[in-house]
């Protein structure tokens, strides 16, 4: 079964490769592609392996570059990735290459429902999230104990902003234990202080 899913992901990484190449070809028809998108995953931040982008230039694509010191700070604590937008981009790209993303998708989107208070939506962004990220017949299914989906299946009978606390709680735990050391310890990260140690280059 966990093979199976490996694959899934794979080919929905391949299709989003595909479709960013698509993007980039109509924008260079128009003239209007990016000096720095040779490579599709830098344009769609779908992140392929075979990006050939520092993790520095992505990030000053997207807004989100880190300075020397935020990015050394997250190897203090997964806290302190967690709390800065670069840190949860730059991990999320590293769990991307693990096929493990939906763990960050999930853990977002449920930042995003605590922060509503309309019913309508609320109840509407429960659903949603269930089904991508809950419900066993999605591939961005997140990894939960039998505990935890027992208590989600009772909230979900009476939705509220935090239907998905204890489940959040567990999959921060799983990435903190599980895929935190690993990124700190990659050379992903290692790459990306080098990058940012590195005095800018002259225009």
């Amino acid at each position: 079964m966990g093979s199976e899913r490996v694959e899934m992901r794979k080919r929905q990484m391949q299709v989003h490769q595909e479709a960013a190449a698509s993007v980039l070809q109509a924008r260079h028809r128009m003239g209007n592609t990016p000096t720095n998108a040779s490579n599709a995953c830098c344009f769609c931040w779908c992140c392929c392996c075979s990006c050939s982008c520092t993790s520095t230039q992505i990030y000053t694509i997207l807004g989100l570059k880190p300075t020397l010191e935020d990015a050394r700070s997250w190897a203090m604590s997964f806290e302190k990735v967690m709390k800065s937008a670069a840190g949860r981009s730059c991990f999320r790209q590293f769990l991307r290459t693990e096929f493990s993303e939906e763990n960050m998708m999930f853990w977002l989107a449920c930042e995003e429902l605590k922060k509503e208070t309309n019913k309508t939506v609320v109840e509407e962004k429960v659903r949603q999230i269930y089904e991508d990220f809950i419900s066993i017949l999605s591939p961005k299914e997140v990894s939960l104990d039998s505990r935890v989906r027992d208590v989600i299946n009772r909230n979900m009978l009476e939705p509220t902003s935090h239907t998905f606390d204890d489940a959040q709680q567990q999959i921060y735990t799983l990435m903190q234990r599980d895929s935190y050391p690993r990124y700190i310890n990659s050379s992903a990260y290692t790459d990306l202080l080098k990058s940012l140690e590195e005095p800018p280059s002259e225009p």
